[in-house]
């Protein structure tokens, strides 16, 4: 069931917790006790991997992590986070603003300089309550810093002990090639779904050829795969993905999210089951990020990791996403 991360030996689940929305930043906020138990189900179900990042209601998510899993064998699950995205300096490229939960006006910029990289797993070790990470992630490329001083400082990780294994995001296979000068990556997490699949390009070339695996984030498109939104009035005011939505034709996604509901009950599974059973069945593909905010779309989540599509009908989902 749980695929190999590069050449390390970590493994993940195919479907591996996103704690992006539980974080509540830019979410429209979040419920504890559901968040909590959004991650107890996930594991409950089989799903033991776990993504999240300081970033993330800034450090909220990875304290919720760290509060969920004190009572399961730690060695048993797998924790992703990152580093990079830092808000109490102004260093490095800025990347937006925007309000925590409590109402404060935050600066994000994007930062890998090697003594803040160092600092910033040290806080997330203690947010999560452990005292290793499994793989760290460089959240985004940081254009001030050069590679190999970040590269430098995951390398320092893993020789203290903090990091099992080391990886990126969002980056391209140029940038994948400066970094593997100095370090061996292991993963590089990118936005993949039906309706973005620039990765095929280049970036997913380059993983298959250096044993590299691809951690793919918004498989679902923020939602919008499942069918659910017709269009983005529902959403609350602060929820970004107002804004995110707009970038699509909803006409043409409702005729494709409809072909896959049909294609999914062949499968006796949900349209989200099945986008997600098509993404970690793509090539160099280890595991789909899948968000969730309570118990119930965690178990839901994790039944895809059940499902094996058949050559067929990947080649049939291929003939219709071409289109869009």
């Amino acid at each position: 069931m749980k695929r190999q991360l590069g050449s390390s030996d970590i493994q993940v689940t195919p479907i591996t917790m996103g704690a992006w929305a539980i974080g509540g930043f830019m979410w429209g906020g979040n419920e504890e006790k559901d968040s909590i138990e959004a991650i107890e189900a996930y594991i409950d179900h089989g799903v033991t991997s776990i993504d999240t990042a300081p970033i993330y209601g800034f450090g909220y998510s990875e304290e919720l992590v760290g509060k969920a899993i004190k009572n399961y064998d730690r060695s048993k699950l797998q924790i992703l986070t990152k580093f990079g995205m830092i808000w109490d300096a102004e260093k490095g490229d800025f990347a937006f603003e925007g309000k925590d939960n409590h109402g404060q006006l935050r600066k994000v910029y994007r930062y890998g300089g090697y003594e803040t990289a160092l600092r910033d797993v040290e806080a997330s070790l203690k947010r999560l309550q452990t005292d290793y990470i499994d793989l760290i992630q460089l959240h985004w490329p940081d254009t001030t810093t050069p590679i190999d001083e970040t590269m430098r400082a995951m390398e320092k990780m893993m020789q203290d002990g903090k990091v099992k294994a080391v990886g990126v995001c969002n980056y391209n296979a140029a940038q994948l090639k400066e970094a593997e000068q100095t370090i061996k990556l292991q993963s590089n997490q990118v936005p993949y779904s039906m309706l973005k699949r620039d990765i095929e390009t280049a970036v997913v070339p380059y993983a298959i050829e250096n044993n590299l695996s691809i951690i793919a984030y918004s498989p679902m498109e923020r939602g919008l795969l499942t069918g659910k939104y017709q269009s983005s009035d529902a959403l609350a005011a602060d929820d970004h993905r107002t804004n995110y939505f707009k970038r699509f034709d909803f006409d043409k996604v409702a005729t494709l999210t409809d072909k896959l509901a049909a294609l999914a009950a062949e499968y006796q599974a949900t349209t989200a089951q099945l986008v997600l059973a098509w993404t970690f069945h793509q090539p160099a593909v280890a595991a789909a990020l899948a968000g969730a905010r309570n118990a119930k779309q965690a178990a839901e989540n994790a039944k895809a990791m059940d499902i094996q599509l058949k050559p067929e009908d990947l080649a049939r989902i291929g003939e219709w996403i071409d289109t869009i």
